[in-house]
């Protein structure tokens, strides 16, 4: 059975051919590195991560690329509210959304491209699409001529004659219409810039997807993915930069996964619950995180807040203690060979059952529903009095794989010595540098991991609570 995926682009679930057997072609728009990714970014991260590792288990190989974007206006503001330089800022928090993605289960894309390594190919994209006429310089800023591209609306499904302008498309004196958008910015003062045949400025923001996925992808790829918010006007726009330049279909399958509420609530900084991936993993295992971002279809809106996540850590310890049992038994077996094939029958009917949600749009939620449907058959033959030592072997293994399709991992989370030795010196050099909050995030790193710190003269001991 052939894997079904919703397609944005016509409204219906469509059975996946990819344009070359056995491979596919993916592009994920990534964060704009201003500061630390929020939960909002996390989810698209961990959503499209679990996309590329269903699609390797399913015997595809993958060529995944997603960006970042390390010039714009935020990362503008930001570097001078701070008074650093652009690349100083990018490259922290490109480092910081590594180190939280990472502890999030996420694998690095194959190439990870940046704006700020790629101007030449922006530049040259932009010009062709002066050449072709399908764009135009105005006093330095060159602009997309929207209307001249007759399929503009197709992705968000709007006539182009009722579009509302979208909020990061400018509107000026400078426009030939008020719908088309900015592919060049002409630099303004204190502003990062680099040259070009219309003057010093930068890109637009829509741009440099375009021009990173025809350079490392091609000029037809098979899925671009993101989350809601980018349909309109990010991917809107991309499809007509880069089906004007190509004359070719842009990508064949859209997907987009669905927003996240704090407390049933948008997340927004003016309402103060812009929650950060950076400070939930320092009170959760980062794993609860990624369980329960899966534990919800991924074009469905999810609700965030504590106690949903705690409910969360419980559900999913359920599942981690079904497996421990099994090791246990294993270990405390008598090695008895006989086999009841009717529990492995059992068993590999709930990794089928498994396939069939993941194939029907990377169910996640239905998924998980199956991994707790084996964690009770596990729970129900632990409680037999002769158990065979291939049928747990069976269980451990069919846990592992499944567990390893979502991202997930089954051991449980503690600190080896060397970690909490290495953590008590990054501690007392923060001390030394008088840099008590990032002792104290330290100190309360370790407390919630259970890890006890005692400062005497002699030094810093430590014992586990």
């Amino acid at each position: 059975m052939a894997i079904q995926l919703y397609n944005t682009l016509t409204r219906k679930k469509e059975a996946f051919v990819p344009l070359e057997a056995g491979k596919v072609k993916m592009y994920v728009c990534g964060p704009t590195v201003y500061n630390y990714i929020h939960i909002g970014n996390a989810r698209p991260a961990i959503v499209f991560d679990t996309v590329r590792r269903y699609f390797e288990y399913r015997g595809y190989h993958v060529q995944f690329v997603s960006n970042f974007t390390d010039v714009d206006d935020k990362l503008i503001r930001a570097a001078q509210q701070l008074g650093e330089e652009v690349p100083v800022i990018a490259d922290r928090f490109i480092n910081a959304y590594f180190e939280d993605v990472s502890a999030l289960g996420c694998k690095k894309a194959d190439v990870h491209p940046r704006v700020l390594e790629n101007m030449d190919i922006i530049i040259d994209f932009i010009h062709k699409l002066i050449e072709k006429g399908f764009a135009y310089e105005s006093e330095g800023d060159v602009y997309f001529r929207t209307r001249k591209f007759n399929g503009y609306g197709k992705l968000s499904h709007q006539s182009i004659d009722d579009l509302q302008i979208g909020a990061r498309i400018e509107v000026g004196v400078k426009k030939q219409d008020e719908l088309d958008f900015s592919l060049w910015k002409a630099a303004k003062e204190g502003e990062i810039f680099w040259e070009s045949p219309w003057g010093l400025g930068r890109p637009g923001w829509h741009i440099e997807c375009s021009a990173m996925a025809k350079k490392y992808l091609g000029e037809t790829i098979d899925i671009h993915a993101g989350g809601q918010d980018l349909t309109f006007p990010h991917h809107e726009n991309e499809i007509a930069q880069s089906e004007a330049l190509s004359g070719k279909l842009f990508s064949r399958y859209w997907m987009h996964n669905g927003y996240i509420n704090i407390d049933n609530e948008k997340m927004s900084k003016s309402l103060g619950n812009f929650v950060l991936v950076h400070e939930i993993i320092k009170k959760h295992n980062p794993q609860v995180l990624r369980f329960f971002m899966l534990s919800v279809h991924y074009r469905n809106p999810i609700n965030y807040n504590e106690e949903l996540l705690e409910s969360t850590k419980a559900a999913y310890e359920r599942l981690t203690t079904s497996y421990q049992n099994l090791k246990h038994r294993k270990e405390a077996s008598t090695g008895l060979t006989t086999t009841n094939q009717e529990w492995l029958e059992k068993i590999a009917e709930a990794r089928v059952q498994f396939i069939v949600a993941m194939d029907d749009d990377f169910n996640t939620a239905k998924a998980i529903s199956v991994l707790f449907d084996l964690s009770k058959l596990a729970n129900y033959y632990l409680l037999e009095k002769n158990t065979a030592t291939e049928v747990i072997d069976v269980f451990t293994e069919v846990f592992e794989e499944l567990f390893r399709v979502l991202g997930l991992t089954l051991e449980k989370e503690e600190l080896v010595d060397e970690e909490i030795d290495a953590l008590i010196e990054k501690r007392i050099q923060a001390r030394k540098d008088r840099n008590f909050q990032l002792s104290d995030q330290i100190r309360d790193q370790l407390k919630e991991m259970k890890i006890i710190l005692e400062d005497t003269p002699q030094g810093t001991r430590w014992k586990r609570g």
